[in-house]
């Protein structure tokens, strides 16, 4: 539980690098749930399972910073 609670402390400043046309509905559908509205857009969440689980999904089409 620690690690959970430490985990959330921590920020990730997300960045869309590559383009999502071409790919299929989830991945966009990922991006509009990260709330990253379009190529160089970046975003900060706090570092979560849930988040990191989207990251991982999408990881070829972003680029990820601990804050």
């Amino acid at each position: 539980m620690n690690y959970l609670i430490n985990m959330a402390k921590n920020k990730l400043e997300i960045k869309q690098i590559k383009s999502a046309i071409g790919y299929n509905f989830k991945v966009k559908r990922t991006l509009e749930a990260l709330g990253i509205r379009g190529m160089n857009s970046k975003v900060v969440h706090n570092d979560t399972p849930a988040i990191r689980g989207m990251i991982n999904k999408i990881q070829h089409i972003l680029e990820v910073r601990e804050l």
